[in-house]
């Protein structure tokens, strides 16, 4: 697909994906269905006393904003309203703050190659260097650019296949590029003159899901609402969300390892 793109609607990262040059924090928002055993706890930097508050409170906020985006998409594909934000509830949404050290690299470098996102929605607000870029539905690049207070959200694969194609999974990629170094350039002269800029590329995503027993079976619904070209006949067999996150997971080498859903399980009348 990659390569019979005209040159300026290429990705500019390395094809296929190299390791992102980037740090990402994961940090768990909201409440996890009582069967599903949680192994790994949360995890708290030093020198952030308010870290847990902080990060709750706008990871909180991002939630909300994906599951008021999943209603009002519901209602535009003529669906009941809850249709999506019901089968958000209890998901395993990640707040993943993003930072890329600018100093440390430089023009050319990818800080997350061309991919798509294997959650349901993604969010995140604007970043203070650019470098984002994402393609159109008809594969077109262009850079984004996101309005001061607003937030930008994009479907992720599991969207795609809920809605058996109507809605497209968005590729995109983030890159270290001349208007990056241009910015980067702006704000060191401004340090030396006394300002305090942060010399990192920073980005408050967060990956909203869908519960992990959710079926991603296409709705039959949107198959009367909508074209029948537009809607998946095959290109997307029956599976629950559990199952297409370790699809996911497995096709970018990050599955674990003979992964069972019933290891994920416990007991929920155990103490």
């Amino acid at each position: 697909m990659v390569e019979s793109l005209p040159e300026e609607h290429k990705p500019l990262s390395e094809q296929p994906p190299v390791l992102d040059a980037k740090w990402r924090f994961f940090w768990k928002i909201g409440e996890r269905p009582p069967e599903i055993k949680e192994d790994l706890p949360q995890t708290y930097p030093g020198d952030f006393p308010e870290w847990e508050q902080e990060m709750d409170k706008w990871g909180n906020q991002m939630v909300d904003c994906t599951l008021i985006a999943a209603e009002m998409a519901a209602v535009g594909m003529g669906l009941p309203a809850d249709t999506f934000s019901s089968k958000m509830h209890q998901g395993s949404h990640l707040l993943a703050p993003t930072a890329s050290d600018l100093m440390k690299y430089d023009v050319g470098t990818a800080f997350a190659g061309f991919h798509y996102d294997l959650n349901f929605i993604t969010i995140h607000g604007k970043s203070k260097y650019p470098g984002l870029y994402l393609w159109t539905r008809e594969m077109k690049k262009q850079a984004v650019k996101v309005p001061q207070g607003c937030l930008l959200l994009q479907a992720g694969i599991m969207f795609e296949q809920m809605t058996g194609g109507y809605v497209h999974a968005g590729y995109h990629e983030v890159m270290y590029t001349e208007a990056t170094k241009e910015v980067v350039n702006k704000k060191l002269e401004e340090n030396k003159n006394g300002a305090n800029n942060i010399m990192w590329r920073i980005s408050s995503t967060l990956f909203s899901h869908l519960r992990y027993d959710v079926d991603l079976t296409p709705l039959a619904e949107l198959e009367a609402l909508h074209d029948q070209e537009r809607v998946g006949q095959g290109k997307y067999p029956k599976m629950t969300a559990f199952e297409k996150l370790m699809e996911e997971l497995a096709a970018i080498n990050l599955a674990p390892k003979a992964e069972k859903l019933d290891d994920k399980k416990t007991d929920s009348n155990s103490d």
